[in-house]
């Protein structure tokens, strides 16, 4: 009986953990009590529903309760919408007493409209009391005189609240920024200018309004770093140069292979002119048997075209040798 009756308040006792575990899952009673403690009027229902709903109570009641301290006027409702629409219901209660700490017009929906946005409502406020500075890369730009220049600024934003949702972000700060350098500095006659008055890139750059359309409002432009790179004028011109020479180059070669191509034409059509002169030179003796032939000569007629060739062949012949003899040291100087 003893051991029967130990083993009946085990399980007693079991059963009973497990009912208050599945009761305090479903009935937040801590919870509620904290709320009430702070002053928050929640029912145990409310609670119970929030779970029924798929809700994290402690993610809408200490929200709540931070938001009743401080004054903000927010019902549980609001916080539960928002963190079923995917917001974080803690940073939108901690932006809006921190707005409302440092005097800033910021209500509930605005503030839950930019953090459904992406954006984190906690910084924006921040930044709107503290400035944020922003560094910009390193942007090169060359003058009228082709000197590049090298400029660093910072630039100095508050967030706009009011312009948060829809309003462009960093990025486009420092693309606008590079953009005003590059046109200050590429509008100076010299680099020696902007070298003098770096403040004019500055006034330039304030002076496009370059945060409309932007969640942020410049406050200042800062030139923290100026430099002078290369000579892009004269390096341009060098490289202009340069392919002007390959030009002239390539051009020289095209009619140097035009000239010896021509050269070749002409060799060739002189040894063509040799051909015919041979080939014509061939058909002497066969006119002359077929004038025999034919009669329109006589054997004494060929006899003396003979003797009057052998003649001159013989005549040239002792001129040859005259001349050597004549200039001796002429034919020391050919040999």
């Amino acid at each position: 009986m003893g051991q029967a009756s130990l083993i009946t308040v085990l399980l007693i006792a079991v059963a009973v953990i497990i009912v208050l575990s599945v009761f305090f899952s479903f009935f937040p009673v801590m919870l509620w009590v904290s709320a009430w403690a702070s002053g928050v009027r929640i029912s145990i229902i409310t609670l119970v529903a929030m779970r029924l709903r798929r809700v994290t109570p402690s993610r809408i009641v200490n929200p709540l309760i931070k938001a009743t301290k401080a004054g903000l006027g927010i019902n549980i409702n609001q916080l539960e919408s928002h963190y079923l629409a995917g917001g974080n219901v803690d940073r939108v209660v901690n932006a809006l007493i921190a707005a409302q700490r440092a005097d800033i017009p910021l209500e509930f929906t605005r503030a839950a409209a930019i953090d459904l946005a992406g954006r984190d409502v906690l910084l924006a406020v921040q930044m709107s009391v503290n400035p944020r500075v922003i560094e910009t890369p390193v942007v090169a730009a060359v003058a009228k005189n082709g000197i590049e220049v090298k400029v660093k600024a910072r630039v100095t934003v508050r967030a706009n609240i009011d312009r948060l949702v829809g309003g462009a972000g960093e990025e486009t700060i420092i693309a606008r920024v590079g953009e005003g350098i590059v046109t200050t500095v590429g509008s100076s006659n010299s680099h020696k200018d902007v070298l003098e008055n770096p403040d004019s890139i500055s006034r330039t750059v304030l002076a496009k309004g370059l945060d409309s359309g932007t969640a942020f409002e410049i406050l200042s432009i800062d030139i923290a770093d100026i430099d002078v790179g290369k000579n892009i004028g004269a390096y341009l011109q060098t490289e202009q140069a340069e392919a002007d020479k390959r030009i002239a180059q390539a051009k020289a070669e095209e009619r140097r292979a035009m000239a010896v191509a021509h050269e070749q034409e002409m060799k060739a059509r002189v040894v063509e002119m040799k051909a015919l002169v041979v080939e014509s030179e061939s058909q002497v003796p066969l006119a002359m048997a077929e004038a025999l032939r034919g009669g329109q000569i006589g054997v004494m007629d060929y006899m003396n075209l003979k003797n009057i060739e052998a003649d001159t062949q013989m005549r040239g012949s002792l001129g040859k040798l005259n001349d050597t003899d004549t200039n001796p040291g002429d034919s020391k100087n050919n040999k």
